[in-house]
């Protein structure tokens, strides 16, 4: 198998799962690794280049939940997060603690490869996307500094701030239309595109958590205001370059 098809880290468990996940994303060319644990998932991470995790929720130890948390707070590994649970306030759950998606267990392997590929797309095409892209490479707004090419957030002080691919998918979409107000669902496609279904009601979820990045006072938002009955506003200044 070509070294440079996608790896995902399939973190589990349940072998029978683990097992049946290799077997299936073998067969549609990604190379594959599986943990069985957060402590296993920790050290593979720390051996291996990972494009993808599929993350379980509900697992002994670390849960599905705090081991998201911690990986987003170092990196933007994109995560999809299994989960027996299929209450909308548990997807909630998951996305405020910046998975990239959601899928509730028992669900279709071929869904789960469809989600795959979704969010590959997004984050590997961001590069493409950027430099055809009438933004510069980098662009600054208020404290903050954006590399749109390398997906990295930083702060008036030099310290880097991690983005999951739904955090900047949307970020970048306020960034490219300062100063409009920009409904919900303009918002959802804008950021999510053909893939917005599985978002829905996920916008609000994704701007409290820019908002807390990115705010002052989270609670009294001076960039990303809320329009009641319309939608969201950038209101600051962006700068190119």
């Amino acid at each position: 198998m070509k070294q440079d098809n996608p790896h995902i880290l399939v973190v589990d468990d349940h072998g029978e799962i683990r097992d049946l996940l290799k077997r299936f994303l073998e067969q549609h060319n990604f190379r594959v690794t599986c943990a069985r644990d957060g402590r296993e998932m920790k050290r593979l991470l720390e051996e291996r280049e990972i494009d993808l995790i599929v993350l379980d929720l509900m697992m002994p130890g670390e849960d599905g939940l705090t081991l998201c948390r911690e990986l987003r707070a170092r990196a933007n590994t994109p995560v999809i997060m299994l989960t027996a649970m299929g209450e909308e306030t548990d997807r909630i759950i998951g996305l405020e603690m910046g998975a990239d998606d959601y899928l509730a267990k028992p669900f279709n392997p071929r869904e789960l490869l469809a989600r795959i590929k979704a969010v590959l797309r997004r984050t590997q095409g961001e590069v493409e996307r950027s430099s055809n892209s009438d933004l510069p490479a980098e662009v600054r707004f208020d404290r903050w500094r954006l590399d749109l090419n390398r997906r990295e957030l930083t702060d008036e002080s030099g310290v880097m701030h991690s983005l999951s691919t739904a955090e900047f998918d949307l970020l970048k979409v306020f960034i490219e239309r300062p100063q409009r107000v920009l409904s919900r669902d303009q918002l959802l496609d804008l950021a999510r595109g053909r893939e917005a279904q599985a978002f829905d009601r996920a916008i609000d979820t994704l701007v409290s958590r820019l908002r807390r990045k990115l705010e002052h006072d989270p609670k009294n938002p001076d960039l990303i205001k809320t329009i009641w009955g319309g939608g969201y506003l950038f209101a600051s200044e962006v700068i190119h370059g």
